[in-house]
């Protein structure tokens, strides 16, 4: 019998909130999470009988005191970690002047598009960095 099938299957909904100067938000892992650490794009769990759209909102309402007015989806990434596969479900959203505060003390900042690579970020994100960054 295959280890495939032990193997955790989640959804997870992310933001990819960009300001007026054209940088992107981004927090940093905790440390004691899987990925700990790592940075990444705001967001977390689809929960049982809730729309993408809808986790999207209560995450980046919990992770960030911040409502996303009108986001769109972006890409869906499907990737395996050796412990879980995930099915990421990328939404973009543009703001003027977002404010946002680390809700649950996690570290944030606002990086400039060609400077994403330059974090430590997981690699189910490295897709959303390579459309971004072809984005104008």
């Amino acid at each position: 019998m295959s280890r495939q099938t032990d193997i955790k299957r989640i959804s997870v909904v992310a933001l990819v909130l960009e300001n007026h100067q054209g940088n992107i938000l981004i927090q940093q892992r905790n440390q004691h999470t899987h990925l700990g650490g790592l940075w990444e794009f705001p967001g977390g769990k689809v929960e049982v009988n809730e729309s993408h759209k809808q986790a999207l909102i209560r995450e980046i309402q919990e992770e960030l005191s911040y409502t996303p007015q009108n986001p769109k989806h972006l890409i869906t990434v499907s990737h395996q970690y050796p412990e879980k596969a995930i099915e990421l479900i990328v939404f973009y959203e543009q703001s003027s002047n977002p404010v946002v505060s680390a809700a649950e003390n996690q570290p944030l900042k606002w990086v400039p598009k060609a400077e994403l690579s330059n974090f430590p970020m997981p690699e189910a994100d490295l897709p959303i960095i390579n459309l971004i960054n072809r984005q104008p």
